[in-house]
């Protein structure tokens, strides 16, 4: 097929669907049903809903019994730090909403035009409609904000779900509504998978995509004066059933063994924020080069009416203003920073951002350094800041026993960010799922490179040969670029990977989608390496020649094993994925351990484990061997980085750093530390 221009697709910031997409992801009802409301809910005021109380985690976390306690206080920052206003034009909307399983047949809402819907009151009577557990009542329960349904901190652990309704009051600060000529914004960090937002029965916007923030202008439809307003979300989420072909990563309704437990529903923050009237800067594009571009920043203010109105630009290190540049808003401009002190694992400097463009001002920072490749000695390299930094972490899931895909605090995401620099690695994949702004943030504050994944469609097609169709494979090309758009800001973040191991990867009768896909995201961030296929169905697109093998690594050596391809020289050497070494923390006790997945089927799949260790000496013992073997293929061969399988147990996996509840540490630290700063010390040999 002709590839579709990902250039040619909307990056607006509230991510609307393509037209062609409605046909990708339903077949249209003619009749489009309303959304039926409990008894209690009349889509305008308050509802006696069942109260929130959280349900019991198969498996908990330290962290776990802090949520819930407070609601007012459940991931109350701020959740972008790269543009943020004032303390007083923001409020977090996360704590306790309302919900209701709209019990709506799977295959109705699979062919339903979402942005027909409204909501108005309307029980029962709906073609695809199965009336509920209680015969047509549509029970109303309260949940925590953000949440996985399927998680026992929403409060209610359904699953199963393909759409729903979420509701909650908003009160606007006295300030905001005396301000006159001020609008009200309202975002969202991420809803899985499709959203259409309502406030007080005003339809405001329709988002898709399940990773990614969007906007809705709320202001015209609001109440005048202080009355109490509603705000109504319908999300509609097939993750893998039979019919949709979405980006969802390892999210499925069958947990099996490297497949997880899907999240649904509002699982990252939602907050509004009140903003200058009829021109505010909408975001903010920012890179920050060193040496070769001479210390040189480039940006774009964006604003929400696209009009030129002059800005100003303050760098700040620490609270010193170090350069300053006026310029003008939606056009592209560049200015210079005497000697700036450059961003490195080793040294991650960061510097503070002000932005002022006429009565708006927003903070956000930026790091100083450079992302490129280059021969090296004979061998194709990745370089940072201009030389060759050896990368090296692990493969990270991102998923919680107690959460799903949401950490249960800021503290327990940290927790699993410190390990890995405590260790002494200095990269972690974020394996096939996008984290909160807030898990880049701390990445960049830490100094650890991030190869960020996109999210892949059907993990299973690539076996199958069931590939998407062209308007699916557009909605994932779009998806990937809002991605790049959203991302791109973060020093931290080194490499974007297309595809995993062929999974929903086309590859039939030449067709290689991932080559005109690496020309477009090059095109929208150049100053990034691209990683165009990690593992298998390798047909030269991209920077890396990426491996994965396991247990024992294959990193730019003279061999390889069947579906990985030759190493290719002409390409960065890269181990994708190897180790993968697991341990039953009490094997005698299998199926009451308290430290695994408490699921009989999960349990069942822990002999797939590529290997098993009878105990801690023995994992110890392997996992040094291994790592002793990439150490020797960087000193003879062209190893340039490598990912160890995997930060923690998932589920039925356990082959973690970590056991799933983050109780168990596995690895001997010192041992560790010491095997990893061998690989840096063969690295640089290589270069000296």
């Amino acid at each position: 097929m002709a590839p579709i221009s990902l250039l040619s697709l909307s990056l607006s910031l509230l991510t609307l669907t393509p037209p062609s997409l409605a046909s990708a992801i339903r077949q249209g009802a003619a009749n489009p049903p309303k959304i039926p409301y409990g008894p209690n809910g009349t889509g305008a005021g308050e509802s006696q809903a069942q109260l929130y109380a959280p349900q019991p985690a198969l498996l908990t976390t330290e962290w776990t019994a802090s949520v819930g306690s407070d609601p007012s206080k459940h991931w109350a920052q701020h959740p972008r730090p790269q543009l943020k206003r004032d303390d007083k034009w923001w409020q977090s909307l996360n704590g306790i909403w309302r919900y209701q399983n709209a019990h709506f047949a799977s295959s109705a809402w699979l062919n339903m035009d979402l942005e027909s819907i409204t909501p108005e009151v309307k029980v029962g009577g709906v073609e695809g409609y199965d009336g509920g557990a209680d015969g047509g009542v549509i029970e109303e329960k309260e949940t925590l904000i953000p949440s996985c349904i399927e998680s026992g901190f929403s409060g209610l652990a359904e699953t199963n779900v393909t759409g729903m309704y979420f509701k909650r009051t908003l009160e606007i600060p006295d300030e905001w509504v005396n301000e006159t000529g001020r609008r009200v914004l309202i975002h969202f960090e991420a809803v899985d998978y499709e959203a259409m937002i309502h406030v007080n029965d005003h339809k405001l916007g329709h988002n898709v995509g399940g990773y990614f923030r969007f906007t809705v202008d709320a202001t015209n439809a609001l109440k005048k004066g202080k009355g109490k307003n509603e705000l109504q979300v319908l999300v509609r989420d097939p993750t893998d059933e039979l019919g949709s072909y979405t980006p969802h990563g390892k999210q499925t309704r069958t947990p099996s063994h490297i497949f997880y437990t899907p999240c649904t529903g509002i699982w990252q923050s939602v907050w509004m924020e009140s903003v200058p009237g009829d021109n505010y800067i909408s975001d903010l594009d920012v890179a920050a080069d060193m040496g070769g571009k001479s210390n040189q920043v480039t940006m774009t203010v964006h604003s929400n009416s696209n009009a030129t109105t002059p800005v100003k630009v303050s760098i700040l290190e620490g609270g010193t203003e170090v350069a300053t540049h006026d310029g003008s808003s939606n056009q592209e401009f560049s200015f210079q920073v005497p000697d700036p002190k450059l961003w490195s694992p080793d040294s991650p400097t960061l510097y503070n951002i002000s932005v002022t463009m006429s009565d708006d001002q927003i903070t956000s920072y930026t790091g100083f350094r450079t992302v490129s490749k280059g021969i090296v000695n004979g061998i194709q390299r990745p370089l940072l800041n201009g030389k060759f930094v050896f990368q090296f972490g692990p493969l990270d899931q991102g998923y919680w026993p107690d959460g799903i895909y949401l950490p249960p605090t800021e503290e327990a995401m940290l927790y699993d960010l410190d390990l890995i620099k405590s260790l002494g690695m200095n990269m972690v994949r974020k394996h096939i799922k996008v984290e909160p702004q807030l898990y880049y943030h701390a990445c960049d504050k830490l100094g650890l490179l991030v190869i960020q994944d996109m999210p892949s469609m059907r993990p299973a097609a690539s076996s199958a040969n069931d590939f998407p169709t062209p308007l699916q494979q557009a909605e994932f090309e779009r998806q990937l670029s809002v991605m790049v758009q959203q991302f791109k800001h973060h020093p931290s973040i080194v490499t974007w990977v297309i595809y995993n191991e062929g999974w929903g990867q086309t590859h039939d009768d030449g067709n290689y989608p991932e080559f005109h896909i690496t020309d477009t995201i090059r095109a929208l961030d150049p100053t990034r390496l691209i990683d165009s296929v990690t593992g298998w169905f390798d047909h030269g697109a991209g920077d890396f020649h990426d491996n994965h093998h396991y247990a024992s690594p294959q990193c730019g050596t003279p061999w390889h094993s069947s579906p990985n391809t030759p190493y290719d020289p002409n390409r960065i050497g890269f181990q994708g994925e190897f180790g993968g070494v697991g341990h039953v923390p009490d094997a005698k006790k299998l199926a009451l351990n308290p430290s695994l997945w408490p699921d009989p089927a999960a349990v069942a799949t822990i002999p797939e484990t590529y290997e098993l260790a009878t105990d801690l000496d023995a994992y110890n013992y392997r996992t040094h061997v291994l790592l002793g073997e990439l150490r020797d293929q960087v000193e003879r061969y062209a190893c340039s980085g490598a990912v160890y399988t995997q930060t923690t147990d998932v589920e039925g996996e356990v082959n973690g750093l970590v056991t799933y509840d983050r109780r168990v540490v596995r690895v001997n630290v010192t041992q560790w530390k010491s095997d990893i700063q061998d690989l840096y010390d063969a690295a640089e040999k290589r270069v000296s």
